[in-house]
């Protein structure tokens, strides 16, 4: 058994005025448990999405019709609000848990050592986005599920995203700086690929939208496109982004380029294709619920694809510390 040490008064005091210093000086995680950390954040950005996806397919938007509490008189879900109710109230719930996974990785961040702040700070960006979103969610109900705003939300959940995975990338490299892996010309290709995917998304915001999904069984706006259009320029869109990642496999092989790379680019080739074949199929079958739960689930695992390959292009070195070698050491001992 190892024995804990008396907690004092000052030692109240100090995880008081800083709780992370206060743990970070108690308790050193390994790499892996950072790693762990990170990871977890990133699955739970993505679980609140496909969650989100699930409470808009069942209709169950405004299963709690106000927000911050889910009725006037109720801060939780109540047995009359039935089936819709407990639905959005327990994707409200799931925040708590995105929370918690986002609290551990900045507190596994703060207290590796050597303490690498950027990490912690990747760790605090997404606290920060988390409540961003959160105050969004209760606008989109406020508004009565108005697509512009439902929208919002979703890109806000991208950027959610976005900085997890950076974050996990970060706990599998140094803090030296970065060395490309690829020529230039190569980094804009892929910076093209990284438009394109980020049009997609955009774009696939705007079809559902306008789509049959509204998110309650009430009259509630729609964007006054034609989701089939839209739908169709999100298929042209998708063509194009899996065009430039095979293309970019092909630039990657020819320049002989490392192996980071090229398994970053097939991994983002293959999800294109599963995702691909979930959109049409969806598509001609007239959205049933699962499969576009399922493509939602795509389009989060296809943007984690694009910013893989994009970090892959460079390395980042441990920073080794200058270790004075034998003719340094007889200097300072005559000195």
């Amino acid at each position: 058994m190892v024995r804990v040490p008396n907690l004092t008064r000052a030692d109240a005091l100090s995880a008081v005025r800083n709780p992370l210093a206060f743990i970070a000086e108690r308790w050193t995680p390994t790499t892996r448990t950072v790693r762990r950390a990170a990871l977890a954040a990133l699955v739970m950005s993505v679980v609140i999405v496909v969650t989100g996806g699930a409470v808009r397919l069942t209709s169950s938007g405004l299963g709690c019709p106000t927000w911050p509490k889910c009725t006037d008189e109720s801060l939780t879900a109540t047995s009359e609000m039935g089936f819709h109710g407990a639905i959005e109230f327990g994707n409200r719930m799931l925040t708590y848990v995105l929370c918690a996974a986002v609290g551990w990785a900045i507190v596994a961040a703060r207290s590796q050592k050597p303490w690498r702040r950027g990490l912690t700070r990747l760790g605090w960006a997404q606290f920060w986005i988390v409540m961003s979103n959160a105050v969004l969610g209760g606008i989109v109900v406020l508004v009565g599920l108005n697509p512009y705003t439902v929208a919002a939300h979703f890109l806000l959940s991208t950027a959610l995203i976005t900085v997890a995975a950076l974050m996990w990338q970060r706990t599998r490299e140094g803090d030296g700086a970065p060395r490309p892996l690829v020529g230039g010309a190569v980094q804009q290709f892929v910076w093209c690929l990284v438009v394109a995917a980020v049009l997609l998304i955009a774009v696939g915001t705007v079809v559902t939208g306008a789509g049959p999904h509204a998110g309650d069984s009430s009259e509630v706006d729609r964007m006054h496109v034609s989701w089939e259009n839209v739908a169709k320029l999100h298929a042209v869109l998708a063509w194009i982004v899996v065009t430039l990642t095979f293309a970019l496999w092909f630039v990657l092989k020819a320049v002989d380029a490392p192996r980071g790379p090229l398994h970053r680019t097939r991994d983002l080739f293959l999800i294109l294709l599963s995702q691909g074949v979930v959109g049409y199929v969806q598509y001609f079958t007239d959205l049933p619920e699962a499969l576009v739960a399922v493509h939602m689930l795509g389009s989060c695992l296809v943007w984690i694809g694009v910013v893989r390959v994009l970090l892959a292009l460079r390395e980042r070195p441990e920073i080794v510390a200058d270790v004075p070698g034998p003719a340094t050491e007889s200097a300072l001992t005559r000195a």
